[in-house]
């Protein structure tokens, strides 16, 4: 038995290994990126005009001048205009190269137009209103970095930039098995000793957002069906995440069947509640993951340690939050405890409302909450006020 600690360091030790592939940037939404979008060329390529109005020298307002005559219109696409008389101005619109000769731009709201001439109603600042040549990045420098997940801004980023293919990482092939005769399908009407089956679809649900290929098996509790099915699904997919099967019961016949399949575990029972019988391990850079069966326990083990696998394996971190205590809270066993809680925030301060419903077997209870609230295991009596990691399962 490993302590969450040790879990951690030994979930963090052993990430997956995930090849590259290049594929078209269009087709790039929600992949992971293997290597960096750089600039092609400095951000923006040019002295950029930011407001419509008139470009102009500023020395010459320095200099007292308030009235410039009208000399040419630059509009976003035209070619590079040079200033021909430095008294004048240049009408420009937004997204304009800002004509040689300037350096600041005034808008149309803080002017007046006289004729063929342009009159300043106010002070103008030097500089204004333009958005310099590779003030963002300059040609070279890295815009989205390695790791980063693709969203739309980032496809946007890689037309800006050229970037036709984007060299990403393969999506993980990952099998979600549930055991056990007690479950049925979804549509199925459960005996009275029966249940619905229904941990695999929160689990897919969570993991939904991850760039992952996902099927779902079901074992029956037979040994020999077990011990063939954990062979067969180690062969087809990268990642074979089991629910339920991996406690003490005489049906409980994973952890033997993975160590037989050639698996080397590397933890086996963490000391928390809920959630203790979890196995971990792996062969050949494929992993296996056995979760409990109780809906409570299985959820809090998927959102505590296989998603901080992942993300670690993805070159992704978390920010690590805490929350209040709301109330006194005692749990005398040597175990880390993971409080079921629902939180608000006050004064900025986030602070954790103990619901604890009625254990790791209440799926209900997780419609009430939104995170868990990791209590030290060593210690049993928690105070009002006092601060705990928080685990958030709900944004």
């Amino acid at each position: 038995m490993v302590t969450v600690e040790e879990a951690i360091k030994i979930l963090t030790e052993r990430p997956i290994s995930l090849e590259a592939e290049e594929i078209g940037f269009e087709s790039s939404f929600g992949r992971v990126l293997a290597e960096p979008i750089y600039a092609d060329r400095d951000f923006p390529p040019f002295n950029r005009v930011a407001m419509d109005g008139y470009a102009l020298q500023h020395l010459r307002v320095q200099g007292g001048q308030s009235t410039f005559l009208i000399e040419h219109t630059v509009s976003a696409g035209d070619a590079h205009y040079r200033l021909i008389d430095g008294s004048a101005c240049v009408e420009i619109m937004t997204g304009a190269v800002l004509p040689e000769g300037c350096d600041t731009v005034v808008p149309y709201e803080e002017t007046e137009l006289q004729g063929s001439s342009m009159v300043l109603k106010d002070t103008l600042l030097a500089f204004k209103n333009v958005h310099h040549q590779g003030s963002d990045r300059e040609a070279g420098a890295i815009i989205v970095p390695q790791y980063s997940s693709i969203g739309a801004p980032e496809i946007g980023i890689a037309a800006t930039v050229g970037a036709t293919a984007l060299k990403v990482y393969r999506v993980p092939s990952i099998c979600i098995v549930s055991t056990g005769d007690e479950l049925v399908p979804v549509g199925g009407k459960p005996a009275p000793h029966q249940i619905r089956s229904s941990n695999v679809y929160a689990l897919k649900a969570s993991l939904s957002s991850y760039p992952c290929q996902f099927e779902h098996r079901h074992l029956p509790d037979d040994q020999t069906l077990v011990n063939q099915a954990v062979v067969d699904l180690l062969k087809e997919f990268q990642i074979v995440i089991f629910i339920g099967g991996s406690s003490m019961g005489k049906k409980d016949f994973l952890p033997s069947a993975l160590s037989k399949a050639g698996l080397q575990e590397h933890f086996y029972k963490i000391k928390q509640r809920p959630g203790k019988p979890f196995w971990f391990g792996s062969s050949n850079n494929h992993f296996a993951f056995a979760l409990p069966g109780n809906p409570v326990s299985c959820f809090l083990c998927l959102e505590k340690y296989f998603k901080f696998w992942l993300n670690n394996s993805l070159g992704k971190t978390k920010k690590v939050e805490s929350a209040q205590l709301s109330q006194n809270f005692n749990f005398p066993p040597d175990l880390t405890y993971f409080l079921q809680v629902k939180t608000e925030s006050k004064n900025g301060v986030v602070i954790a409302h103990p619901v604890t419903g009625g254990g790791s077997g209440d799926h209900a209870n997780l419609a009430e909450v939104d995170a868990f609230l990791q209590l030290p295991g060593d210690r049993q009596i928690f105070n009002q006020g006092e601060s705990f990691e928080l685990l958030r399962f709900r944004k």
